[in-house]
């Protein structure tokens, strides 16, 4: 049962979601806040739930999240349209009437009040387990947003910015603040009558695509609503350290005007110490695999181990196997693990990807993001490789099992000619007799024991057996659905498989 929220209605909020991501948000309100009137725009899903806040802030396909102001149709500017032509047709289609934006206010601070509230409750862990979603009154200093890696290179890894810390030192002074501020936007009296306050400033953020951008910049379009905004409400404009922001968001399909709820992207998680895979496409590959109780899990290229801490916040009752031939990156993956607290249940492994030392059929689901861009361009022939890694991920898949990858473009289609490439005979591979496969359950609590020194064991298989060894039969994975999501400066493709 999903927890209701203490504004005791329904509210409308929408979300930013990355590029592709917009099916998986959609799909998570609907499940976990049992959603309605869900409305799925590109790069933004709009939705309607009475759930408590601190639910809310914790889905995990966001990357932003927004009360509601207004939505309305895509404005359609005037060929060879003056600056005050423009201002006159923003501010008749999006400014309302003052109403309108006091019950949105009123809003605004009943929730800033239920995630100061929650935090009290809940404490520091809480705001760890919701991705430390700090509340968009907690502090009127600027924050720079902590975004993940947006290029070619991002699955390079970042340092941790001392999360922890931030949230349990900062805590008391952003409830005092959180308070304060929500005071001076609005005063309510018994009656339910609201009037607004003097000096309480604000700023206009604006996001301008189509052809809204060809006629004007961002920063005008913000010009000519902030003065429209100030006469309506009596606000100061502020645009260095205002208390409230009003976000717009113009392009050719809609015309969407919010408020942000909280300051940090939801997309930043307290309980990853170093960034590799963006979180929300790994949420998303993980949702995929339907991780049911009791399944085991393996990531044959976990690197920093991004996928696996993803399910394993998500699914308690699940059993989660890490590999990687990189020491560093197995160090990295430790050092996440335990930053997450999940070192119960995430265990990790040295081995080669195309020697997984597992029996055959002894997994339930293998996720694998396989590197890819600038970064491991150099000195890695994946391409050469994905046979015999793809080999090896459908041979200790169980029947029924699940696969989930994300490529590049480039391998996405190789894979392609791949499983369509006339089947082969399968083979067991030869093993050495002195470095017979464990099972998942053997591997996992032989890992456990080690120290960080000894975190993870090497494969002793021969390498002449991985080079005499035949691909299976291609025809055993079929294909179920494939998602092309933006990673930044590139794209990469999600390819979801069954092992029949």
């Amino acid at each position: 049962m999903v927890e209701p929220s203490r504004t005791g209605s329904s509210v409308r909020f929408f979300c930013t979601a990355g590029n592709g991501m917009e099916t998986f948000l959609t799909e998570e309100v609907k499940k976990k806040l049992l959603a309605e009137d869900v409305c799925q725009l590109h790069g933004k899903v709009l939705f309607s739930s009475s759930a408590a806040i601190h639910r809310i802030t914790g889905l995990k396909a966001a990357e932003r999240l927004f009360l509601l102001l207004k939505k309305d149709s895509p404005l359609r500017m005037p060929t060879r349209c003056s600056r005050a032509e423009a201002a006159f047709l923003l501010q008749s289609r999006l400014l309302g009437n003052r109403d309108q934006w006091i019950s949105a206010a009123v809003t605004w601070s009943c929730l800033q009040r239920e995630l100061s509230a929650t935090r009290d409750l809940g404490g520091t862990r809480w705001s760890q387990e919701r991705g430390e979603s700090e509340d968009f009154a907690g502090s009127r200093k600027h924050r720079s947003e902590l975004r993940e890696p947006e290029s070619e290179e991002q699955h390079e890894e970042k340092p941790s910015e001392k999360k922890r810390m931030r949230v349990e030192d900062g805590d008391a002074e952003m409830k005092r603040e959180s308070n304060s501020f929500s005071s001076k936007i609005l005063h309510t009296g018994d009656d339910g009558t609201s009037e607004s306050v003097e000096n309480v400033t604000f700023r206009i953020s604006c996001k301008c695509s189509g052809s809204v951008s060809r006629s004007f910049s961002s920063q005008e379009v913000s010009k000519m609503m902030g003065p429209a905004v100030s006469k309506l409400m009596g606000w100061k404009a502020d645009l260095k350290n205002p208390l409230l922001e009003v976000s717009l968001h113009l392009s050719d399909d809609y015309c969407l005007l919010g408020i942000p709820l909280t300051r940090l992207p939801l997309a930043n998680r307290s309980y990853i110490k170093t960034t590799g895979l963006r979180s929300t496409v790994a949420w998303a590959m993980a949702s995929l695999a339907h991780i049911q109780p009791g399944f085991c899990v393996v990531d044959p290229m976990c690197g920093v181990g991004t996928i696996l801490i993803e399910a394993a916040q998500e699914h308690q009752d699940a059993c989660f196997l890490g590999v990687d031939i990189d020491d560093g990156q197995l160090q990295r993956a430790n050092e996440n693990v335990a930053f997450a607290d999940l070192g119960q249940r995430i265990q990790l492994l040295k081995a080669s990807t195309v020697a997984l030392p597992l029996p055959s059929g002894s997994v339930d689901a293998v996720i694998c993001d396989l590197p890819f861009g600038k970064k491991f361009g150099r000195g890695t022939n994946m391409a050469a490789d994905l046979p015999l890694i793809l080999c090896e991920m459908e041979r200790i898949l169980c029947p029924g099992g699940i696969l989930v990858v994300l490529l590049s473009p480039q391998l996405s289609c190789l894979l392609k000619k791949l499983l369509t490439q006339e089947p082969q005979e399968p083979a067991e591979p030869a093993l050495d007799q002195k470095a017979k496969p464990q099972t998942v359950a053997a591997v996992c609590l032989s890992s456990s024991s080690l120290s960080d020194q000894q975190l993870c064991r090497q494969d002793r298989r021969p390498a002449a057996d991985l080079q005499q060894r035949p691909c299976p039969r291609w025809s055993s994975l079929k294909h179920q659905v494939t998602f092309r999501v933006s990673l930044g400066a590139i794209d990469g493709l999600i390819h979801k498989y069954i092992k029949i």
